[in-house]
């Protein structure tokens, strides 16, 4: 159970008592949570002794009474506000008098309940604030969790552009200024090394777009079925040509007319990544061999490369956001760190799995297993 904190502000002693003998063996569940709530109940008879227990913190829920002796209810609720407190507040009153009901709503009161009250009624309206309570408190976390992700964001989109960027900018310098002299020979490497860095850009692009794809679904998403032998073909060729550049062979294993009911751009997605990544972390004249099967009710996809391979330690790091392995082998390679991630959200969204076999300095296999279910 979750302990939460109820502060009744009433002048009434027999009604706070009552309030507190109702709810301290009441406890509530919601289905869409696995613990639920119990409550600690704190008497106040007055407003100043309620905001002298307010500012001492711990709070969740005030039941507040607005003709109090002294401050009245509406200059407590007023505190509550000025001071910005996480405090679901339910104003007690003896009337239903709009002019006070919309003064309480304008300072952030979430409820209202009429006395006399049956226990019943209480329970409800205290249920209700819980529901309220949690919302807010999931709604804030939700929001720290985003600032936190966009930070990360931005820190690996700054870094990732700002120094490419910054070297292409050095090396059109020194040709502007035909450092090498006039033979556009000499600058061949320069134009080189440029070339890779704008495919570095262009793949981290890539992959925020992916990212936005994934975490934005609005609109229809088509699903169809599908022939994954030939979408995986596709994306071999798209990185065939890098492959070339480092002299890989890759070899292909692929039964033909695999048949998976899916959205086609996911399953380019997930290929191109898994791809993608046995290249980039390939050694020079390296082999990475593609297979993929029926196997009773799975496909299996395995990707295995002859690469810089990881470490046991860092190998439940590859699939969080923004993960990027650095050592010595890796800090010449450019990327998002969302590639794997991606990759992991598109296979689980299919009720799939991802497992990684790697051995440093040896290579590594990425082994997909989609469930095999019936085409329409």
């Amino acid at each position: 159970m979750t302990r939460i904190k109820i502060l009744v502000i009433e002048n009434e002693a027999i009604i706070r008592a009552g309030i507190t003998l109702v709810l301290q063996s009441f406890t509530v569940k919601f289905p869409f949570m696995e613990k639920g709530f119990d409550y600690t109940i704190i008497e106040a008879a007055n407003g100043e002794n309620g905001i002298e227990i307010i500012k001492k913190g711990g709070v969740d829920i005030l039941l507040l009474n607005n003709k109090l002796p002294g401050i009245k209810g509406l200059e407590v609720l007023e505190y509550i506000n000025t001071h910005r407190l996480n405090i679901s507040v339910t104003m007690i009153t003896s009337d239903a008098c709009l002019d006070l009901a919309i003064a309480a709503t304008n300072n952030g009161a979430d409820g209202f309940i009429a006395k006399p009250f049956t226990p019943q009624e209480l329970r409800i309206s205290v249920e209700n604030s819980t529901k309220q309570l949690y919302l807010k408190r999931m709604t804030r976390q939700m929001t720290t969790q985003c600032k936190s992700i966009r930070y990360k964001f931005l820190s690996v989109l700054s870094h990732e552009l700002k120094s490419p960027l910054n070297a292409i900018e050095g090396y059109l310098q020194l040709m502007d200024d035909k450092e090498l002299g006039n033979n556009m020979n000499d600058y061949h490497n320069m134009i080189g090394r440029s070339m890779q860095r704008i495919s570095g850009m262009r793949s981290l692009i890539m992959d925020l777009l992916d990212l936005t794809q994934l975490e934005n679904t609005q609109g229809e998403i088509v699903f169809r079925t599908i022939d994954l032998s030939e979408i995986c073909k596709m994306s071999i060729e798209l990185i065939r040509p890098i492959a070339i550049q480092k002299n890989l062979r890759i070899n292909i294993d692929i039964s033909s007319g695999i048949m998976f009911m899916a959205n086609v751009r996911d399953m380019e997605i997930m290929f191109n990544n898994v791809l993608s990544n046995a290249v980039k972390y390939n050694k020079m004249n390296g082999l990475i061999n593609i297979n993929m099967r029926e196997s009773g009710a799975e496909i299996i996809i395995s990707i295995t490369d002859t690469g810089i391979g990881i470490d046991e330690n860092d190998i439940d790091k590859l699939f969080l956001e923004f993960s990027r392995l650095k050592n010595k082998e890796t800090r010449d390679i450019s990327g998002s760190g969302l590639g794997l991630s991606i990759l992991k959200q598109i296979v689980e969204s299919y009720d799939g799995k991802v497992e990684v076999k790697s051995e440093l300095g040896k290579g590594s296999t990425f082994i997909i297993n989609l469930p095999n279910k019936p085409k329409i």
